[in-house]
């Protein structure tokens, strides 16, 4: 693992304030002001993990700032994306999304890297399915910080376990044409009323239409680039997959999106991950399979 000190390590730094964010990574030279306009070449790809949907956004013809708190995958990104990094197109900010720019208590998943998370409540649940987590201290930082120092992006995919309404919250401090057009989260399956929170927060900050999307697997196909170009894409495992136009369903009202979520919440109930049905069904091998009708979803929002 790097030394975060050693400048010969990374291409830059983008320290915050506080200086306790030393490792955002991109060439000194590319650091950019407080933007006022949404930047329509810009996406942020919040909760990066090993670069999957960084990947396609760069792809895609983006520049893309990953948010990225676990110190093993941020070395992967920045190996992964050296190129971009020094090309000024790929930034990491390698802190934890928190409530404040200092340290925090960060849950390194070993079963499952994706389940990385700053939440305990979330680490427990983990535990329970048998996926315990390493405690450790990270770099924190407010999402409302990382605006300010990268701009105001056309597209943020959050998906930063147990965090994700703290990002959305921070888009309140942005003038309401200057927000991003499009915004996805990993929605709620265990809370109603979380879920009624998550849509009315987005609803108030102008996002008016949705689209609700399975996360178990996302298929390829051609991709509209943001120079209105045509690519070729595979997704692989942990993908969020497409956003924005490139989405293939229909856009829905609020109502009509929440009213998605009513059989995803009560399959949950019923064979969801801690339940006693689902503890019996993976000790029997031929019927284990059916726990795959349980996947996650994200709720994909656009101002309209």
């Amino acid at each position: 693992m790097r030394n975060p000190t050693d400048a010969a390590a990374v291409s830059g730094y983008c320290a915050p304030r506080s200086g306790t964010c030393p490792r955002c990574v991109h060439p000194a030279s590319t650091r950019r002001p407080v933007q006022i306009q949404r930047d329509e070449r810009l996406v942020f790809d919040v909760g990066a993990h090993k670069g999957e949907d960084s990947d396609f956004y760069l792809k895609l013809g983006y520049r893309v700032v990953g948010v990225e708190a676990n110190p093993e995958l941020v070395d992967q990104l920045a190996a992964r994306f050296e190129h971009e990094i020094q090309q000024g197109s790929y930034v990491i900010v390698p802190c934890a999304i928190g409530v404040s720019d200092e340290p925090v208590t960060f849950y390194v998943n070993q079963k499952a890297t994706i389940w990385g998370t700053t939440d305990p409540k979330w680490a427990a649940r983990n535990e329970a399915m048998g996926a315990p987590s390493q405690k450790i201290q990270v770099p924190g930082i407010r999402f409302e910080e990382v605006l300010n120092r990268h701009g105001n992006p056309f597209y943020v995919k959050i998906d930063v376990e147990g965090a994700d309404r703290l990002c959305v919250a921070a888009l309140d401090g942005i003038d309401a044409e200057g927000r991003p057009k499009f915004v996805s989260i990993e929605s709620t399956k265990t809370s109603w009323r979380d879920l009624i929170a998550e849509f009315d927060e987005l609803e108030r900050l102008g996002y008016t239409r949705f689209q609700v999307v399975n996360q178990r697997k996302h298929p390829g196909g051609t991709f509209r680039t943001v120079d209105h170009g045509m690519i070729e894409y595979e997704f692989g495992v942990d993908a969020t997959g497409p956003f924005g136009d490139n989405l293939r369903g229909r856009w829905l009202t609020k109502r009509q999106a929440m009213a998605r979520f009513i059989p995803i919440f009560l399959l949950y109930k019923t064979i969801g991950d801690t339940t006693f049905l689902a503890k019996m069904l993976r000790k029997v091998p031929k019927v284990r399979r059916v726990l795959n009708w349980v996947g996650w979803y994200d709720t994909h929002a656009m101002r309209a």
